[in-house]
């Protein structure tokens, strides 16, 4: 399984999610490919926001990474495309080639069974405190959970 964590700049959500998805992977044994991006290219080649790197850092979860943007060729590359909400989910189905393409964009939190369908969005955390980072934290492991129980069910 190959799956792209997708959020605005690709400096705080969806790199954390990549590199919580990759390390819970790699604790259950679960063979996936992650990689994040974003659909703006404000920071491309930049590294994590400091905070969320620390955070991982704080949980024991390693991070490499450059912010990118996501093309419409990378959906060739991915199984899955995950959006940290519902404005980069609506800018990923626009920039999809094709519906095949357009049918791989998820939300990430449909993936936590706690989360309900009017609050799916992983918030942004870049203009607040530590503290956004913290719930960032919990909301993206909770999904990345429900995500590899449903790949090992497949």
């Amino acid at each position: 399984m190959r799956v792209s964590f997708v959020c605005l700049g690709n400096i705080c959500r969806s790199p954390m999610a990549a590199a919580v998805m990759a390390h819970r992977a790699a604790e259950a044994g679960v063979p996936v490919q992650v990689d994040s991006a974003g659909t703006a290219g404000w920071h491309i080649g930049e590294p994590a926001d400091p905070r969320t790197a620390a955070e991982l850092r704080r949980r024991g979860v390693a991070l490499t990474h450059a912010a990118r943007q996501f093309a419409a060729a990378d959906f060739a590359r991915f199984d899955l495309v995950l959006a940290m909400d519902a404005d980069n989910a609506r800018n990923l189905r626009r920039l999809a080639p094709s519906a095949h393409d357009a049918a791989k964009v998820r939300l990430l939190r449909e993936f936590d069974a706690a989360s309900h369908d009017g609050d799916r969005d992983v918030p942004d955390p870049y203009y607040g405190g530590d503290d956004g980072f913290r719930r960032v934290f919990e909301m993206v492991d909770a999904a990345c959970l429900g995500l590899l129980e449903t790949l090992r069910t497949r």
